[in-house]
């Protein structure tokens, strides 16, 4: 070997270990949700490496993580072209499939992922998603704790573990679930929100009025947030605290007949029947064959009007 050889090796040598080293690092930022830090040194290391599949797989999980969708289908339909057995790649189209709702080709992709890493959490969470998507929320449930047992703090993992047990209707095991991930993300509007449909549910609305107050701090034109919030202060009886509420409700959102009816049935369970009526030609405006409106229309006039018969008969002493 003459010395140009052994200088080309080396640099070889030093190229392949950069690539190795940039590639290392572009999978730990995937870990640590880098989205962006990773798409970079999956790029740098594609320069070093036009060849590398798992470094375009490592830039498309990155761009469909940061919601570049048509770039990501592209840049793993390349390594896939390159290396037909790369576990990222198959986990990769199965996200992206996933995210197109072509769940039966998803399934079929993670599978693939599957028998070639099958110890790799992320494919059994996103493999739990599709049987979910398609009407098999048992098997989904065998999978996504497959998942967990391969990795108990993943936390998307975790979060597909609460859809699957809402879908089964088994709200007594959701909600320590959920409970359990607000501990470690208390100012997080998704687990807030799962947990008031949960307890919405189950009917327990003096365990989601706090919640409610909460998300709405957090988020105050969730409408989802609202909606709970009135309706908990209406089961628990508190009719003016939920009357202030549906006003605020009805200033995100003005012309929603269902709204105008929830506000008109708290008046009237107020008493305060002309307002109720108000309030429900107000739902009926919007919507003429409202039935709830029309409902509460009918039982606030008919007390509204036997209120005034009642002042017009009585007779003042002289």
């Amino acid at each position: 070997m003459d010395n140009e050889e052994a200088i080309t090796n080396k640099e070889s040598d030093q190229r392949h270990d950069e690539v190795k080293r940039m590639l290392d690092q572009a999978i730990s930022c995937d870990k640590d949700e880098q989205y962006e830090q990773m798409l970079t040194m999956a790029r740098e290391a594609s320069e070093l490496d036009p060849g590398s599949a798992l470094a375009l797989a490592c830039q498309a999980r990155a761009l469909q993580k940061l919601e570049r969708i048509s770039e990501a289908t592209i840049a793993n339909d390349q390594a896939l072209l390159l290396d037909t057995t790369l576990p990222l790649a198959w986990l990769n189209r199965g996200g992206l499939q996933l995210l197109q709702e072509r769940y039966q080709d998803s399934l079929r992709s993670v599978e693939r992922a599957i028998e070639l890493a099958p110890n790799d959490a992320r494919a059994w969470a996103n493999k739990a998603i599709a049987l979910l998507a398609l009407k098999n929320p048992v098997a989904a449930l065998d999978a996504v704790n497959y998942s967990l047992a391969l990795d108990p703090d993943y936390l998307f993992a975790l979060r597909a573990k609460g859809e699957i047990l809402y879908d089964l209707k088994r709200i007594r095991e959701l909600i320590p679930l959920i409970q359990q991930l607000l501990e470690s993300a208390p100012r997080d509007t998704y687990l807030l929100a799962f947990l008031i449909r949960a307890y919405r549910f189950l009917g327990e609305y003096s365990e989601l009025l706090p919640l409610t107050g909460q998300l709405i701090e957090l988020d105050p034109d969730d409408l989802f947030a609202w909606d709970s919030h009135a309706r908990a202060l209406r089961a628990l009886g508190h009719f003016e605290e939920a009357e202030e509420a549906i006003e605020q409700f009805l200033e995100l959102i003005p012309d929603d007949e269902h709204i105008w009816t929830m506000k008109a049935d708290t008046l009237y369970r107020l008493g305060r029947y002309r307002e109720a009526v108000q309030a429900a030609e107000q739902a009926l405006g919007l919507n003429e064959n409202y039935q709830p409106a029309w409902r509460v229309h009918d039982k606030a006039a008919r007390l509204m009007y036997q209120r005034k018969d009642q002042g017009k008969n009585h007779k003042p002493r002289k």
